[in-house]
């Protein structure tokens, strides 16, 4: 009777968990923006919190190209993108606590096959991408029990790659804007 109870409770709780701090999280949005002032210690901790939404936007790419054209944009592509996968493992753990309503979205129920079928890779692919269905993607794996260990990695490697090229490319545009004068 008691495993029957915990084994319920323990899923809700976590969903409930990541609700809350995702509703925390988008109401507090304005007042993230404060943290990119503390440098390469702030977009790793806003890129965290820009992450752990679950579906909802929270302001992160923006701040990181932003950053990448005043702090270096190789130590800032790196911090964000770190901070981004640590970010990416409330849709995880969300996943694995049990189903949620995400899961019977017609967009999920095509990103779970492609999770499930190349694993890592289709992690990685999607990390790269900007699109605001890699929530998903971690759901998936958390669902489909891949280990915890191999999404980071591959989501991290994923997202350190798109923050550099985001980074990058804010450093570019501050090179192009002061040569252009």
């Amino acid at each position: 009777m008691w495993q029957k109870i915990k084994n319920a409770l323990i899923p809700a709780l976590g969903l409930i968990l990541m609700a809350g701090l995702s509703i925390a999280i988008y109401q507090l949005r304005d007042q993230t923006a404060q943290l990119a002032a503390w440098g390469y210690p702030g977009i790793f901790l806003l890129s965290i919190l820009a992450n752990a939404t679950i579906i909802l936007p929270a302001p992160g790419i923006a701040l990181v190209f932003a950053l990448g054209s005043v702090l270096n944009p190789v130590i800032v592509g790196v911090v964000a993108g770190i901070g981004s996968a640590i970010g990416e493992v409330s849709g995880y753990i969300a996943g694995s606590t049990g189903q949620g309503m995400l899961t019977k979205t017609d967009t999920y129920k095509k990103i779970h096959p492609f999770v499930e079928k190349y694993g890592g890779v289709a992690i990685f692919v999607l990390s790269v991408i900007p699109n605001p269905f890699f929530d998903l993607a971690g759901i998936a794996a958390g669902a489909l029990k891949i280990p915890l260990r191999q999404f980071f990695f591959w989501c991290a490697a994923g997202k350190i790659v798109k923050m550099l090229l985001i980074a990058l490319g804010g450093a570019s545009t501050l090179d192009w804007l002061l040569a252009s004068q």
